[in-house]
């Protein structure tokens, strides 16, 4: 059954904006599925207001998006992955020819947390990045980090990028999602070996702060304001402009030969299977080595074309990118994967593998459908949330 876009939860600004529903409904062309988030202006403004309000308190009660630990288990080898095309790639904003991957690792600039709200209501979040794009406001993650897979009928609520995300700070502000773009056997079935989504977002915002006004400045304030014990408040905020050069956007290959050195990147959180508790979510953490040559699967998940790397992580990290021919001086190099499970291959209660989806021809196909996409911005010339 197709999936129908339900209604967003609404939010209520400390300085008393109404939040406002988003609704929508999924459309496909071919293998790729586009949904709508935060449909337009007023919808964002909704979105960004959830998350900035009371001091950032829903960004501060989040937690990373888990899996349940009876699916950590053992994926197993499959036979040769045979690409669907010709290799592909598109380059990094600002990039010329990649340098190759160093062993002590500069973070990238582009990496972050994509925070939603699940369909039980809870403040989760999972790992992404920023990549290249025609109008600079991309993100790559994973489409479980997209989709509701628990309740399977909608889009998580909420969405937004905080790249350079740490402790409720957002130091390049916040993007709202505006569009995702997935393959249609994930918007459909949740079919895992498609466990990739591209996000359109709009300009980043920052809060600037709340301003006292005369009454006259009040009034003609279209953005979120509160009358207070005779005063008068507007909350002003700044447009810091297109994702892509705020941070800089990595680039995307597919169709590259397997078994090959990556570079992974994402805020591990969650606990070992075990229950031992290595990472905070507080700071990135990244992987390095070769992925898998051949493919790999996971039948509990209905997984059969996956491709490996050995990395000892946990949830959270989900959404993370693979990095082929990663630039430690620039930091920047070609998204080849996402990150999308965990395993436990030496079976022992602790993950010591992660997969990711083969980017193929049909990744490449989501990813040039949305690459196209404007977006936008939500704060007015004046530092007013647009409504």
């Amino acid at each position: 059954m197709k999936r129908i876009l339900l209604p967003a939860g609404g939010a209520v600004l400390a300085t008393g904006l109404l939040a406002v529903g988003l609704t929508g409904t999924a459309q496909a062309d071919g293998d790729v599925s586009h949904d709508p988030m935060a449909n337009n202006t007023s919808e964002a403004v909704s979105v960004a207001s959830f998350w900035f309000g009371a001091n950032r308190a829903a960004l501060r009660q989040a937690t990373q998006y888990t899996w349940d630990a009876k699916e950590v288990r053992k994926v197993v080898s499959k036979g040769g992955y045979t690409p669907d095309g010709s290799p592909g790639t598109t380059a990094p904003t600002g990039s010329s020819k990649p340098t190759g991957s160093a062993q002590n690792v500069n973070l990238p600039k582009t990496i972050g947390k994509v925070f939603f709200v699940d369909g039980s209501g809870k403040y989760r979040w999972c790992s992404a990045t920023s990549i290249q794009s025609n109008y600079r406001n991309l993100v790559a993650t994973a489409a479980h980090c997209v989709y509701d897979t628990d309740s399977n009928s909608a889009l998580l609520d909420n969405w937004i990028f905080v790249p350079g995300y740490y402790e409720a700070k957002t130091p390049f502000g916040i993007y709202v999602g505006k569009q995702a773009f997935t393959h249609y056997d994930f918007d459909t079935y949740e079919d895992y070996d498609r466990d990739y989504a591209f996000v359109t977002v709009y300009n980043g915002v920052q809060l600037e702060g709340i301003k006292a006004v005369d009454r006259k400045a009040f009034q003609s304030w279209t953005g979120p304001k509160r009358a207070w014990g005779g005063r008068y408040y507007i909350l002003v905020s700044k447009d810091v402009g297109r994702l892509g050069d705020v941070v800089g956007g990595q680039g995307v290959a597919w169709n590259q030969p397997t078994g090959k050195a990556v570079r992974a990147f994402g805020y591990p959180a969650a606990p070992h299977p075990d229950g031992n508790k290595v990472y905070s979510g507080v700071t990135p953490k990244h992987c390095y080595g070769k992925t898998s040559a051949k493919a790999v699967g996971a039948p509990w998940l209905k997984i059969e074309e996956h491709i490996g790397l050995k990395c000892a992580v946990t949830p959270g990290y989900d959404g993370g990118p693979w990095l082929s021919n990663y630039s430690n001086a620039k930091r920047l190099g070609y998204v080849n994967g996402v990150t999308s499970t965990f395993a436990d291959q030496d079976g022992n209660d602790r993950i010591d593998y992660i997969t990711s989806p083969y980017f193929d021809g049909e990744t490449a196909a989501v990813y040039n459908s949305a690459k196209n996409v404007w977006s936008g911005k939500i704060v007015g010339p004046n530092g007013e949330l647009y409504k």
